[in-house]
């Protein structure tokens, strides 16, 4: 009885510890289920089957070349397996595309540029770690040089409009100096003196064929990438509606102001709307007032009712 007794309290205690250590409370669970939607997210994995043939703004790229195929297909890799951030640009390309293709449509450059837009900022209006700003990511000097208002209470590179002006200027006088649109994107990037003496010490005159710092070396082929990917949205796994991008801030007046504004809130109530919206529309006003010293004449969009 007594060994039987001892053998009882033995198999009571193995089957105790089995049960406990196989338990999971609710924590444990819920990481379990996180890893495995984090493991499954994007179905199964597979490497990203390029065209056969692609082009930036009407200029071919040589494919057949090894160097050329594996740069962009790291792009694709990347571009393809982040899909919150291109899901979140493409409805926001709901927004800026229309105004963008107008200007560029305008200024005869490619419509291609407006990925450019995309791979410089998300169409946020960024601030880089250097210093540029604004949906075309201006640097203060080139901002001014195009004609760009910068100062304690207003910053132009914020304006979409004339920002999307001088990033045409800027790639038009590119094109003309390279001669390749490709090479005018890659610029954009690096700016033209540095790239004009990399293609000279190289003896070479394609973005394809030069050795650049790997930032450019990526740069062009990422706004590549985005155009294969967002021009063909189904065959890369995005399922998107029209009526799921965002709507273009399009349903405004324009008033013309060479006077102070004391107070933008109040300008807002005046005319029908809010602060918050004046500034949606209006991002390049830094300050809740105007003092305007100079009396430059701004044009104010003032939204219109929903």
């Amino acid at each position: 009885m007594k060994k039987l007794s001892i053998f009882s309290v033995s198999l009571a205690a193995i089957l105790t510890f089995a049960f406990f250590s196989s338990y999971k409370g609710p924590d444990e669970k819920q990481n379990e289920q996180e890893e495995s939607i984090q493991s499954n997210r994007y179905g199964t994995i597979r490497p990203v089957e390029l065209p056969a043939s692609m082009s930036f703004a009407g200029e071919p790229l040589p494919l057949d070349n090894f160097d050329v195929m594996e740069r962009l297909d790291r792009e694709m890799i990347i571009n393809v397996y982040w899909p919150s951030t291109a899901l979140a640009n493409m409805k926001r390309a709901g927004r800026y595309f229309p105004m963008i293709e107008s200007i560029l449509a305008e200024h005869g450059v490619p419509q291609d540029f407006k990925y450019l837009a995309i791979a410089e900022s998300g169409l946020k209006n960024a601030t880089s770690s250097a210093g540029a700003k604004g949906i075309w990511q201006f640097m203060s000097k080139t901002a001014k040089y195009y004609g760009m208002v910068i100062d304690a209470e207003v910053d132009e590179r914020y304006n979409i409009e004339k920002a999307t002006e001088s990033a045409c200027k800027y790639l038009k006088g590119a094109h003309k100096k390279f001669g390749s649109w490709t090479l005018a994107a890659a610029s954009y990037n690096m700016g033209e003196p540095r790239l004009q003496r990399m293609l000279k010490e190289q003896h070479v005159s394609s973005y394809y064929d030069v050795h650049l710092s790997e930032e450019t070396l990526r740069y062009v082929f990422r706004i590549i990438a985005i155009k294969e990917i967002y021009s063909n949205k189904e065959k890369y796994g995005f399922d998107l509606r029209q009526e799921d991008l965002y709507k273009p801030f399009d349903n405004y007046s324009i008033l013309q102001v060479n006077t102070p504004i004391a107070s933008l809130a109040d300008f807002a109530q005046k005319y029908g709307t809010t602060y918050r919206k004046l500034k949606l529309y209006n991002p390049w006003l830094k300050k809740p007032y105007l003092r305007n010293k100079s009396r430059r004449t701004y044009k104010i969009k003032i939204p219109k009712q929903d």
